[in-house]
């Protein structure tokens, strides 16, 4: 039995399968009905109206509908998608033992402790018939599946067979009787009797049980019918037209059996009793195959899906829903060809071709007993040989030698060698590995079936499998452990969930560890690349020729991408077994042991892939040639970083503006909104313009929409004057007093507050508004005008003191008032898309840094992000050259430098100089011999061939050096570096020695002596090298991982320093270069910041040093850092803002380490935390730490700098720092200088 579903309640009286979907209802003798997806393993709704026990639940075939029935002798119909009860039946006198749904008409039938019968017209929600005969409590009753049949079963001992096609025949006339009616009821009934043409008659009584029936039951197919009770057995009849006899009866069960079934695709019957067991008998043969027991919990109900091969029981403590034996058909790939066992037979599938034949014949469960099927296959393609592994005898392994030519005779199963143990694989050639499992052995077993060696593992094993060369896996409770058959040694170990399947890559580099609910996937030393979690099972998987792994879950085909990304392929009905992918065609298996061809798009998953090895050209062509671009998609690219990518493609006005919108791309929302053109998108870009500082925009919007009070607002506070006198007059025109009177106030225009107050009758407010700015005239004119003498007016005295108020002066002009913006680098995809030159973009796969480390950024371009546009003002071969002259210009500027520029220049006419020149080599000639002059030494052909301050340094030249690297990275101290001076001059030069007494000979060391032909060609040795550098990577990532902070300080520290010595030949390493400095600055700051935590967490616990701990823990999060290394600094904050009682920056911490999928103990601790954090919602400390206001960290006092505030950087590391600092020697690299000048760090050689 394999349980796929268990719950936990009260006990389960009755279950119902849905036939479509994956959902069972249970009944409860709480009187509540469960309805449960056993697929999720969720409660998805509880009904509750029932008073006392429910026993009978069932889904209706068709409609959205169930019906219960209970001990408050109720029949209810219920909606599952309203989740309410539609009606009830009510007719009955004592409990309701069960109810179902006819197959087609619209009945139910209930039967119950009252000894009768009813079928129910729930479209009428009549009683239509009451069938009475029984003595006793009738305990079920059930409709035939196709015949016009009723089946019941009674303590009274005995099972009935009812007619009902009079019941049947009467519908069809449309005739109904009304039950309503008592005294017209025993009316029509007395009449059918009287006439013998009932609706409902009595066609067997079926007696042979010696104590009460508790089930019955029909045969889908055959008639036959299943019965059990008190006696302890269960019978099988036969019937046909005129008679039903007994046929056989099944014992084993010692009590109460309390319903069996038959089994709806095999010879099998299913019972369950009150002795806690499941018993599993053959129909042929009515010998017991199979028995499951539970300890404590006796069985009450059983049902069977009506088109799956699952099965549901009912008992004391819940239910579980099972099947008998693994559906999926054992098999095994080989190039073009696909092995897979059938009908008991071993077949061969060509891909190609499509033919399908059978190979050998496979061993049969012998007369009486039960033989599961084969679990696994291994093939052997050398010897064509076959390895079966299954279930039987307690784990047991058959070897096969097939055919050599397929020619569709079977061979006989004889031959077959068989031995025990649960796992057995192909290790080599000519020979196998075989678990026992009991034992804890590894056998290694030869062609002929013989031990040859025998191997104790060094952990518990629970399962082997396949891997390159001569290693194998071995799968624990916790872990997979590659480990190599020969040496008996572990090479490597993977923490996982115990592993059903393994699945490698075609060239056998990575590996998926299949497990119940999570895929892990691996390279083939077992270091994890990602891991994908899913909620339902996970059925099988298969790796594309690219890359991607495509795998099944019981309704999806999904991918997943080596680097964590998964997406859904195409939804499925029924589970199915993958065995091949090729372009667009998927081959799997099903469960009936069918090969079937998919048709899938994978367009998708291709396009992602394509994104993360940075083929941008392939994604141009994805994009271009398939209707990817969808909401997802543009989602996903947002995610990733590339929004530029989608905001290029997508062509819909409205999709663009919201996209750019959210990239902050505020020019290309600009033109959508000008396309768009309607007010409520104006709106929205003016609110976004107006959030990033793009004053002029937030003006065009207003502008746009006649946002005219925001507009002079705007102008207010912007203090310009000359606009808001242009709002005036607008004003002005539109007859607007409101606005009027706003834009005198804001330019001071006290004469037209006046006019404004008196057209609008405010005559007081006009007057008095004249009098307190000294417009006598004006004020005496309006007093008159109102007829009011002065003597009456009171409180119209100025205060001392007053004066006009007065709009603003600006500090900055009208048009540099937009903020400053950063800089941001064209990237791949700007400017037509122009992929011609493959030089130009980052090679995929080729960046090693990027491997070793995830904080690298991975599908940037490698220039643009470090400023250096490839692409722009390179043209020299264009029409207008540099400056947008044309060919004319060009020329005309030519001619002028040739006919007198050279003055201009100080160059001179140089006839003096030509004659000296010209009088010493008349002079040698005529002495007849010249002495040569000395030649230029190897180290002064270096100095001047290169301006690399190492090659300096190898020269000699060490002032030069030191001046260099002080102009390029800022480098004031040189202490830190004598060592490395004197390493590189040593070691780039050899010693000869020719005599004993002899001066030793000094040979230079050139870097390319076999290709350097020319002296300019001549370069010292290298050093130092990137290689060398990745390697020093390692040890100080090595170090971090085991917490051995000191040791990685110095390792960081060391490969800092060295960086300024490593020469490269292509652009790509020198950008990696680049990214080590990178990455070297974060984590000697983020040591040196776990350091000083460590050092705090050492002193007094008092509240200044608990605010550090938690500022410097949540510092700490902040470096970019490599995933599992953020992972573990995300813990440690976790965990110190917890035990501080910061818990709103612990539920911070929490949901950051969340969103890096970290294993499933951590993130249910993680969930736990946030769950706990969202009650607290508080930090009891007043921390300096502020997740959404960005910062970077001050690497001398370790207290972050804000956005906005001033600070100063290492010219070397780039490291921050405040201003406070400035002139002082870094912390982190220890020899540059804070805030010097450089020019950058030069590592290029070819840019010599």
């Amino acid at each position: 039995m394999l349980v796929l579903f268990e719950t936990k309640s009260s006990r389960v009286k009755g279950t119902a399968f849905h036939p479509k979907r994956p959902w069972i209802l249970a009944s409860l003798h709480n009187g509540s009905i469960q309805l449960w997806d056993y697929r999720m393993g969720t409660l998805l709704d509880r009904f509750e109206e029932h008073e006392g026990p429910v026993r009978g639940i069932s889904f209706h075939p068709t409609q959205e509908l169930f019906v219960s029935g209970g001990d408050d002798y109720k029949v209810k119909v219920w909606n599952y998608r309203t989740r309410r009860c539609i009606f009830t039946l009510q007719g009955h006198l004592d409990y309701v033992r069960t109810v179902y749904f006819h197959p087609e008409q619209p009945w139910i039938i209930s039967a119950s402790d009252d000894q009768t019968i009813r079928i129910w017209n729930w479209q009428s929600r009549q009683c239509i018939a009451v069938l009475t005969g029984h003595n006793h409590y009738v305990m079920c009753a059930q409709f035939h599946p196709t015949d016009d049949l009723v089946v019941s079963a009674c303590l009274d001992q005995t099972v009935r067979v009812w007619d009902i096609s009079g019941l049947r025949r009467k519908s069809a006339a449309g005739a109904q009787p009304m039950m309503g009616d008592p005294l017209s009821s025993q009316r029509l009934n007395t009449q059918g009797d009287f006439f013998n043409v009932t609706d409902v008659v009595v066609k067997f009584v079926l007696e042979g049980h010696t104590r009460g029936v508790n089930w019955a039951t029909f045969h889908p197919t055959m008639p036959l019918i299943l019965s059990c009770g008190d006696d302890r057995q269960v019978k099988i009849w036969r019937m046909n037209e005129s008679r039903a006899w007994e046929v056989d009866t099944c014992r084993g069960h010692y009590n109460n059996v309390n319903s069996a079934l038959f089994h709806p695709k095999r010879e099998l019957i299913l019972s369950d009793s009150e002795d806690k067991t499941i018993r599993v008998w053959d129909t042929t043969r009515r010998t017991l195959l199979q028995t499951f027991r539970r300890d404590q919990d006796r069985f009450w109900c059983m049902n069977a899906h009506p088109e799956l091969n699952l099965f549901a029981a009912g008992h004391d403590n819940g239910l579980i829903v099972f099947k008998l034996e693994r559906e999926r058909p054992a098999s095994a790939i080989h190039q073009n060809s696909l092995l897979y066992v059938k009908d008991s037979q071993v077949r061969l599938h060509d891909f190609t071709s499509a033919n399908d034949a059978p190979m050998v014949s496979i061993r049969t469960a012998p007369a009486g007993q039960y033989l599961p099927p084969p679990r696994t296959m291994s093939f052997n393609p050398a010897e064509k040989a076959v390895l079966l592994t299954s279930d039987a005898e307690g784990g047991s392994y058959e070897l096969y030698n097939l055919p050599r030519q397929v020619n569709g005779q079977v061979s006989d199963s004889a031959q077959a060698r068989r031995g025990a143990g649960s796992c057995a694989i192909w290790t080599g050639r000519n020979r196998f590995a075989v678990l026992d499992k009991a034992a804890q052995q590894i056998l290694i077993k030869d062609l002929t079936n013989q031990t040859t060696k025998t191997i104790k593992p060094p952990v518990t094993v629970e399962a082997i499998f396949n891997a390159p060369g001569s290693q194998i896996l071995l799968s624990t409770a916790t872990s997979v452990v590659l480990f190599d058959v020969q040496t008996r040694q572990v090479v490597s170990e993977i923490n996982a969930a115990p592993v059903k399947y393994v699945v490698w890559s075609s060239d056998m580099s990575t590996v998926a560890l299949l497990c119940k609910h999570t895929i892990t996937l691996a390279n083939k030393q077992l270091d994890q690349l990602c891991q994908v979690h899913e909620t339902i099972r996970i059925k099988s998987a298969m790796w594309d020729a690219s890359g991607v792994l495509l795998y099944t879950t019981l309704n999806h085909i999904k991918f997943a991408l080596p680097r964590g990304d998964s997406g859904i392929v195409r939804t499925i009905d029924n589970p199915i077994y993958l065995a091949r992918v090729q372009g667009g065609d998927l081959h799997c298996l099903d469960r009936e042991g069918s090969v079937n061809v998919i048709k899938i798009d994978p367009t998708e998953y291709r396009f992602k892939l394509a994104l993360q090895h940075r083929n941008y050209e392939e994604v141009v062509s994805i994009i271009r040639n398939s209707n990817l671009v969808g909401q997802s998609i543009i989602a996903y690219l947002q995610k990733n970083g590339y929004p530029e990518i989608a905001l290029h493609f997508v062509r819909d006005d409205t999709a663009r503006f919201e996209l750019a919108l959210e990239c902050g791309n505020m020019d290309i929302a600009l033109e959508t909104a000008k396309a768009i053109d309607t007010p409520a998108y104006w709106n929205k870009f003016s609110q976004e313009a107006l959030r990033r500082g793009h004053i002029q925009m937030v003006e065009l919007a207003y502008q746009r929409t006649k946002a005219y009070d925001k507009l002079s607002f705007l102008y207010s506070i912007t203090g310009n004057t000359e606009k808001l006198v242009k709002m005036q007059k607008i004003a002005i025109m539109r007859n607007d007093l409101q606005s009027r009177l706003q834009n005198s106030l804001f330019i001071g225009d006290v004469e037209d507050r006046v006019r404004v107050l008196q057209e609008s009758g405010q005559h007081a407010l006009a007057y008095l508004t004249a009098k307190s700015h000294g417009l006598v005239e004006e004020a005496e004119s309006i007093r008159a005008g109102a007829g009011v003498e002065e003597a009456d007016i009171t409180s119209a005295d100025v205060a001392g003191g007053s004066k006009l108020l007065l709009p603003t002066t600006p500090v900055i002009s009208s048009t540099e008032l937009d903020w400053p913006q950063l800089h941001v680098s064209k990237g791949i995809f700007d400017g037509k898309f122009n992929f011609g030159d493959k030089g130009a973009g980052p090679h995929p796969g080729k960046s090693r840094v990027a491997d070793l480390a995830t904080a690298a950024v991975d599908g940037d371009d490698a220039a643009g992000a470090w400023d250096i546009d490839e692409g722009e003002n390179m043209g020299v071969d264009d029409e207008e050259g540099f400056g947008g002259a044309g060919a004319d210009e060009v020329d005309l500027l030519g001619d002028e430098v040739e006919a007198g520029a050279e003055g201009g220049w100080g160059i001179d006419d140089d006839g003096e100089l030509d004659a000296e020149i010209a009088a010493e080599a008349t002079a040698a000639a005529a002495a007849g011999f010249v002495a040569p002059q000395p030649g230029i030494s190897e180290l002064e052909v270096w100095s001047r061939n290169s301006t690399l301050a190492v090659d300096q340094i190898a020269a000699g030249n060490f002032e030069q050096a030191m001046r260099l690297l002080r102009d390029q990275v800022g480098i004031a101290s040189f202490d830190a570096l004598k060592p490395a001076f004197m390493e590189i001059y040593t070691s780039s030069r050899s010693v000869l020695t020719t005599a004993p007494f002899a001066t030793p000979s000094r040979i230079p060391l050139r870097r390319n002596p076999a290709e350097s032909t020319e002296a300019s060609q001549y370069f010292p040795a290298k050093i130092y090298s990137l290689s060398s550098s990745l390697e020093q990577l390692q040890q100080g990532y090595r170090a971090t991982t085991a917490a051995k902070f000191e040791d990685g300080l110095v390792l960081f520290k060391r490969l800092l320093l060295s960086l300024i010595f490593v020469s490269v030949d292509t652009a790509e390493d020198a950008n990696e270069i680049k990214q080590l400095l990178q990455i070297c600055r974060e984590y000697i700051l983020g040591i040196t910041i776990e350091l000083e935590r460590a050092s705090v967490a050492k002193e007094e616990a008092t509240e200044d040093n608990s605010v550090r701990l938690v500022e410097l823990a949540a510092f700490f999060t902040h470096c970019q850092l490599r995933a599992d290394h953020e992972k573990l600094s995300l813990r440690a904050a976790m965990n110190t803002a917890y035990k501080h009682k910061c818990f709103k920056a612990a539920g911070e911490f929490a949901q950051r380490l969340l969103d890096l999928v970290p294993t499933p103990q951590i993130a249910d601790k993680a969930r736990k935390m946030i769950t706990i954090c969202d009650r607290q919602s508080r930090d009891n400390l007043a921390i300096n730490y502020d997740a959404r206001n960005p910062f970077v960290i001050c690497a001398a006092s370790h207290t972050p700098i804000h956005r906005g505030e001033p600070a100063v950087n290492c010219p070397y590391c780039q490291a921050a720092y405040k201003p406070k600092h400035n002139g002082e020697l870094c912390r982190v690299c220890t020899v540059a200088k804070i805030g010097a000048k450089a020019t950058g760090l030069r590592s290029l050689a070819s840019a010599n």
